[in-house]
């Protein structure tokens, strides 16, 4: 019985597969290239196939970075939110997994590491969620306005959380270490881009080793002005 065109690839790879292959080199080449510099040429050539079934596949340029984004938005978004909840439940522990670092306790660390796991395989993907030359009224960056906008109000609110936890009601201190939680975690995701031998583990026990140095950086004097651990969420 003969496959039916909707469900068939090419050149023998089942229709599924073979959205999977464009859509993994799609990420990549929209991750590494940014919307406006990708080349849709140069993802069929990643796969084996031609330009034309791309479209077929996708339909437009903005339809296909909408398709890889959303997987890794929600991913993102997600995982995220399930390391915030779990942070909460038992603050200062990681989890039980023999792999996870003994320095590694509070939700900073458990949001790294689940960042770190969700893009393990697709790294790049991390920005597509903050991609700039997105046509500004297209679906593909409101799409990516609500991802940040979600990620951004989980560092807001456990940034605000834990100051108030801590006696500290000053809105402008919740927003500097909101901006500067959100900035390290773009930095540490980028550093560990260029250094693909790093897995999530790796970088979650190097990050609890940084965080421990940092600790340790600040005067004892300090120590009760300043909360102990970072807020949950990234950015």
């Amino acid at each position: 019985m003969a496959t039916p065109p909707s469900r068939a690839g090419t050149k023998g790879v089942p229709r599924a597969r073979r959205e999977e292959q464009i859509l993994a080199a799609a990420t990549e080449e929209f991750g590494s290239r940014g919307y406006a510099a990708a080349s849709l040429p140069a993802v069929a050539a990643r796969v084996g196939v031609t330009k034309t079934l791309l479209h077929q596949y996708f339909g437009a340029k903005q339809d296909l970075y909408l398709a890889c984004l959303t997987p890794v938005g929600d991913r993102l978004v997600a995982v995220m939110r399930a390391a915030v909840a779990e942070g909460a439940a038992a603050p200062s522990a990681i989890g039980p997994s023999a792999a996870a670092p003994p320095a590694a306790a509070g939700t900073p660390l458990l949001v790294l590491r689940a960042i770190f796991t969700a893009l393990e395989g697709r790294r790049e993907a991390w920005f597509l969620v903050y991609e700039t030359s997105l046509p500004p009224d297209s679906e593909a960056a409101r799409r990516a306005a609500e991802y940040r906008a979600a990620v951004n109000r989980l560092a807001a609110d456990g940034t605000a959380g834990l100051l108030a936890a801590a006696g500290h009601a000053d809105p402008l201190d919740a927003d500097a270490l909101n901006h500067v939680w959100q900035g390290l975690v773009a930095t540490l995701v980028r550093w560990w881009i260029k250094h693909p031998d790093q897995s999530p583990d790796a970088m979650a026990r190097r990050c609890a080793r940084l965080f421990a140095v940092a600790a340790a950086l600040a005067p004892a004097t300090a120590q009760g002005d300043v909360p102990g651990n970072l807020p949950g969420g990234a950015g």
